[in-house]
């Protein structure tokens, strides 16, 4: 006899890869419900905490806010323009998109011949920092 014929079948049965059944009621990690590890504020005190870290959030993006007017105001100061950088801007992202097809063509181009993209770099004169 066969000992693999004599197993008993698997108990949830076949899987897709990467998937994974929990039981009802317990989370992925099979501990419980998800709980969470801050404490419950006490009543009465969430309003007093909140307001005070309104407050202090609102005074950092003020003076966030100010740090960036100043610098607006230097890059103008020295002739730099909104259109300009929007420009700018619009010309790197075309940049990027085109650089991510070239990556995207080395890497089948590398898996079709079995090489590395490192080795297509040095083969097309490529910098590896670009």
């Amino acid at each position: 006899m066969n000992p693999r014929a004599q197993q008993t079948p698997p108990r949830w049965g076949p899987r897709a890869p990467g998937l994974r059944r929990t039981l009802p009621g317990l989370s992925k990690s099979g501990c419980g419900p998800f709980r969470s590890p801050c404490p419950s504020p006490k009543s009465g005190q969430t309003y007093e905490i909140s307001q005070e870290s309104l407050h202090l959030d609102i005074e950092k993006l003020k003076e966030k806010q100010d740090m960036l007017n100043q610098e607006i105001s230097l890059f103008i100061s020295e002739g730099y323009s909104v259109d300009e950088l929007d420009d700018h801007i619009n010309q790197l992202h075309e940049y990027n998109d085109i650089k991510d097809v070239g990556q995207m063509l080395l890497g089948k181009l590398a898996v079709i011949r079995g090489v590395t993209t490192k080795d297509l770099y040095a083969e097309f004169d490529l910098d590896m920092s670009d």
